[in-house]
């Protein structure tokens, strides 16, 4: 097990916050994911698209190891936060999940204090030192939420208490709490109305000045408001990866075009 809480940079290797380089996953005998090769900038929202199935959540959850715990999974190929592995024997999963965050598609707060929602990330990875510190941090993530003004005069109250909107803006604060470097969000706002999804997407705007965001999401027209990047998954292949201003205007691979137009997907 790795005793460093993050994996330090190797500035000589690469600009990109994470490379993944001939990324391959099976499920048993399913090739679910092939060859993908893609550079994911610091600071910048980048978009994963695609029909169902696609394959687009599965490599999404290469990025943090999350297909760690589905036994029938392998995945091959070579995936790099500030240049070092994340899949070395060296690299302790459960810290690098403190510094790739996830918030999934439905909001799963703990049946636990919104206080104590917050908290439970910086307790179990020794960020506070005190309960000063520990308040601290839950203030702060929860104003990076932008739940903050809502939730302040109810901290003891339950999370689960609170409406869908809130719940996920909670549990983005929580992903936040640890200090991550990188948030992946995987169809945050397929289960909210639109108002909070507006809000969401308001908040990711404001999260990308502090952290490489990476979205997966079914809608275009989100993934054309948020992301700066965008990359087209289908049948399991990364088929195009550019600026989202460029793939939704001027896509050069007809897959691409054909389902930005609606004829596949």
């Amino acid at each position: 097990m790795n005793d460093m809480r993050k994996i330090e940079p190797d500035v000589t290797k690469t600009a990109a916050k994470i490379t993944a380089r001939e990324v391959n996953v099976h499920y048993g005998d399913t090739h679910a994911i092939k060859n993908v090769d893609v550079d994911i900038a610091d600071k910048t929202v980048t978009a994963f698209i695609g029909p169902s199935g696609c394959g687009k959540s599965t490599f999404l959850r290469c990025l943090n190891r999350m297909n760690d715990t589905i036994d029938i999974c392998r995945v091959a190929g070579r995936i790099e936060l500030d240049g070092r592995d994340i899949n070395h024997k060296s690299v302790d999963p459960v810290q690098l999940r403190a510094q790739v965050g996830m918030v999934f598609q439905k909001p799963n707060p703990f049946p636990k204090s919104i206080y104590d929602n917050i908290a439970y990330g910086p307790r179990i990875h020794g960020l506070a030192h005190s309960k000063t510190d520990l308040d601290e941090i839950v203030e702060k993530s929860l104003r990076r939420g932008a739940i903050w003004n809502e939730v302040k005069d109810r901290l003891n109250q339950p999370g689960t208490g609170l409406s869908g909107g809130q719940q996920q803006r909670l549990c983005i604060a929580r992903a936040i709490a640890t200090e991550p470097e990188v948030l992946l969000m995987d169809e945050p706002c397929s289960a909210l109305d639109p108002i909070a999804t507006a809000q969401v997407e308001e908040l990711i705007d404001e999260l990308r000045q502090t952290y490489s965001v990476v979205i997966v999401t079914h809608s275009m027209q989100q993934a054309a408001r948020v992301s700066q990047k965008t990359a087209f998954f289908h049948l399991g292949s990364l088929v195009e990866f550019n600026d989202t201003d460029q793939i939704f205007t001027n896509p050069q691979d007809g897959r691409t075009e054909s389902y930005i137009t609606g004829k596949i997907g």
